[in-house]
């Protein structure tokens, strides 16, 4: 199943090139993410460079027309609105779209991250996604299988 692009997302909408770090605030991908969450994602990403690894953004704040382009890639790609929820979530409810959340590139850094991100209030939410990180500063709550079991996916 395939579809014609409707927008390509560009840097604007916060599509981020390869290398791009949560210190580059030239991207809009990394400056509109949520001050807390950057704060958090900074201060580990200091301290895990101590240990040699970079965290690398694979994406972050997205605009909800590039949200809505991941939404039917993941459609044409898993064949239905029902098994896309598993991995994209819709611009309306999408923690990217708010700025709440960070897909982090590279085993090193998720490895890293998996092991130490809970003393930034650094959590990953879903089981399928070891990229996908948002803030929780009371504490890491169990993790949901993947998003369509999240009850902040339910429109």
């Amino acid at each position: 199943m395939t579809r014609a692009v409707r927008h390509m997302p560009t840097e604007d909408d916060g599509a981020v090139p390869d290398g791009a770090t949560v210190f580059d605030d030239q991207y809009p991908g990394v400056a509109n993410l949520d001050g807390e969450l950057l704060k958090a994602l900074r201060e580990a990403a200091i301290d895990a460079a101590e240990d040699g690894v970079e965290f690398y953004v694979n994406s972050g704040w997205r605009s909800p027309e590039y949200q809505q382009e991941l939404r039917l890639d993941g459609v044409a790609k898993y064949g239905s609105e029902e098994e896309a929820a598993r991995w994209v979530a819709t611009p309306e409810t999408s923690p990217h779209v708010r700025g709440q959340a960070i897909d982090i590139g590279r085993s090193d850094a998720r490895a890293w991250l998996s092991e130490n991100g809970a003393r930034y209030g650094l959590c990953q939410i879903y089981s399928n996604e070891p990229w996908h990180y948002e803030l929780r500063p009371d504490g890491c709550p169990p993790m949901y299988p993947d998003p369509s079991h999240d009850p902040r996916m339910q429109q």
